[in-house]
């Protein structure tokens, strides 16, 4: 337990270096097994704080059924991106080890992986109406440039490898997001998903 919690305790240190820009936090924590537990509540915290965003959007636009939303954005939703982002991450492993016979730990793409999911946490700003799309598309484009190198400090791929990783888990990823948010959706607008996903754009 005291090992685990200064991890958690290591945590913020990784996330500040994070938004100093400091790469090389990947190469601490791909191999640190005490890592796993913290980094994966990034996962979780980052997804709640998106579906937080498309929630709060929708209540301040003074929409009805702030309700639903809530529960199908926020608390489904949120729940449910952690769930596809694990298939973001084994995909991106398959394609990897199967496809491209290049040696990757998924115990260590998913801790490297899970603390470049982060900047997904920008969303929750999508409430600030005049600048929902743009919070929501900086969320989504910076969570995607951080995960490549997060890949890439995490097996021995060579860039190629691992954009091509990369955009096959991602575009699994907000496809099956995609489809979520066509799920009971609220007044053709979205469903269950959260921050940018949310939104059903096939109405």
């Amino acid at each position: 337990m005291e090992f685990q919690g200064a991890s958690f305790q290591n945590l913020g240190s990784w996330l500040l270096r994070l938004a100093r820009l400091d790469l090389t936090v990947f190469d601490d924590v791909k191999d640190d097994v005490s890592a796993t537990v913290p980094t994966l509540t990034v996962v979780v915290v980052a997804s709640f704080l998106s579906g937080l965003g498309s929630w709060l959007w929708w209540t301040f636009e003074d929409f009805p059924h702030a309700g639903e939303v809530f529960v199908k954005s926020f608390l489904v939703g949120s729940i449910l991106q952690v769930a596809v982002w694990f298939l973001w991450v084994y995909i991106a492993a398959m394609v990897l080890s199967r496809g491209l016979r290049v040696p990757a730990d998924l115990n260590r793409m998913i801790r490297t992986m899970a603390l470049a999911f982060a900047p997904m946490a920008i969303a929750v700003l999508m409430l600030i109406s005049f600048f929902t799309v743009a919070f929501g598309v900086i969320a989504v484009a910076s969570t995607v440039a951080l995960t490549y190198v997060a890949i890439q400090a995490a097996t021995d791929a060579e860039p190629q490898q691992v954009m091509l990783a990369n955009v096959v888990g991602f575009v699994i990823f907000a496809v099956v997001l995609g489809i979520l948010a066509n799920v009971s959706d609220v007044f053709d607008t979205g469903g269950l998903a959260p921050g940018l996903f949310f939104f059903n754009l096939n109405p």
